[in-house]
């Protein structure tokens, strides 16, 4: 049994860790500034939800094994800087889950976009043959209560693996750490650029990915992506590499039908990106022991992670979805995605500029082109967060030519937004909300309310 403190416990990833370290039996203690929902309730589920909110130094002590730190959690932490001086271990999330997982096979699903798709399909494969393994996932999982697990029993552990930096002291990216035996890259798209200002430095963030698989291990990568295919042909580690393509498909009555040797398989996702998706996630589960028939039973009832392409509301003409696209190549992959899917519907797709990357006017070229495949556009960005992110305010015509499209709203306020998309007329319509964010808080009840009246 550990002791263990959380310095900024209320993340998604932190909370998960922490809730699954309870489990095992280890005395668990966690600050956070501010803690919001799901997490506030799963902490507190548990007895887990910090009393008050805030940066407590008397809280360290030398009892206390190791300490996690937090991605959220800055340099001059009063906690950490106490840990700090009294000499306590201090890790990041994925040093702690490397060394947690240091006797298993570890799989980790890496790349700019897919990640959580991947790693939810091949969860949902093996769940549905009742496979059990580690994991960790980022997001929340129709069929699984739980986003992290770490037992003492399997062999494999499944990993996504974020490009991301460890923590404000570890600025190592968190794949890094886990020297996979089976590794798979779905793509590279510049992103995260307040860390990796130019797409080069990005790039050599995969570069030392691909070296850090084990000897005689597995990579398993996205053959239509030119940077991806250069960079792993270049590689002189010894590895198997085994390349996907997207697979044969066609859509009928707004669905995706997968062509298979076993007969045209009807999916329950659709989008060029998620076909792809499927064709590396089969190849992982293949390396787990699932043959293709078996993959193919379970496939068709993937319905999707939260948030990825979540249809939430469909009504007798009109569809409403929740999107994470937020970064360039996600957003134009998504719009291109429900354009092909309903090509008889009118498309309206809202975007929230949230992170750092995407408030930056000197990345807002990036966009360029993205939302042309919806018949409105629509941009919006809090003010709010672009206080928290100490970023200057972006004007309307910024981002009008970043996206290189005269036809488009922007909104900078929650209210504004909202009566705009109410008072719209949804008939035979799809909208699609991409954000990595929350709109500002703004009413998907009332939206939803909308929708359902078409």
């Amino acid at each position: 049994m550990m002791r263990l403190h959380f310095i900024a416990i209320g993340g998604s990833a932190m909370h998960s860790l922490a809730i699954a370290m309870h489990r095992h039996g280890h005395i668990i203690s966690g600050s956070d500034d501010n803690i919001h929902d799901p997490s506030k309730s799963n902490l507190k589920s548990l007895g887990l939800l910090p009393k008050d909110f805030g940066w407590f130094p008397k809280k360290i002590n030398s009892e206390i094994d190791i300490v996690i730190l937090g991605m959220h959690a800055k340099k001059n932490n009063p906690e950490l800087l106490r840990a700090k001086e009294i000499g306590l271990k201090i890790q990041s999330y994925p040093e702690f889950l490397a060394d947690r997982s240091k006797d298993k096979s570890r799989i980790v699903i890496a790349g700019s976009h897919g990640k959580t798709t991947i790693t939810s399909m091949i969860l949902h494969v093996l769940n549905y043959h009742d496979i059990q393994t580690d994991f960790m996932v980022g997001a929340q999982l129709k069929f699984m209560k739980e986003t992290l697990s770490i037992s003492t029993e399997n062999d494999f552990i499944l990993l996504e693996g974020d490009e991301y930096l460890s923590s404000p002291i570890d600025l190592k990216p968190k794949f890094l750490w886990y020297n996979p035996e089976i590794a798979l890259i779905s793509g590279i798209a510049w992103d995260h650029v307040n860390v990796f200002p130019t797409f080069e430095n990005y790039i050599e963030q995969f570069e030392s990915f691909i070296a850090s698989i084990q000897e005689g291990g597995v990579l398993i990568y996205n053959a239509e992506d030119e940077i991806l295919r250069v960079l792993v042909d270049a590689s002189t580690n010894t590895i198997k590499k085994i390349p996907y393509k997207t697979p044969n498909h066609f859509i009928e009555n707004d669905v995706t039908y997968l062509v298979t040797n076993e007969g045209n398989l009807p999916l329950s996702v659709f989008g060029k990106h998620n076909l792809l998706n499927l064709a590396g996630a089969q190849w992982v589960a293949q390396l787990m022991g699932v043959d293709s028939s078996n993959f193919y039973e379970a496939i068709p009832n993937f319905t999707g992670a939260s948030k990825r392409l979540e249809c939430i509301v469909k009504s007798k003409t009109s569809l409403l979805f929740k999107d994470f696209a937020h970064a360039p190549s996600k957003v134009k992959a998504t719009s291109s995605a429900i354009k092909k899917q309903f090509s008889n519907h009118k498309t309206i797709i809202c975007l929230e500029l949230h992170t750092y990357s995407s408030l930056n006017t000197e990345f807002m070229g990036q966009y360029a082109h993205c939302l042309d495949q919806a018949d409105e556009a629509v941009i919006f960005y809090n003010l709010e967060t672009l206080k928290i992110k100490q970023l200057t305010p972006i004007k309307f015509e910024s981002i009008k030519n970043g996206f290189k499209r005269s036809s488009i709203e922007v909104f900078n306020q929650k209210d504004d937004l909202q009566n705009f998309l109410i008072k719209k007329n949804y008939n035979n319509t799809v909208l699609v909300m991409m954000s990595s964010g929350n709109f500002g808080d703004l009413s998907w009840e009332t939206l939803k309310a909308r929708i359902s009246e078409f």
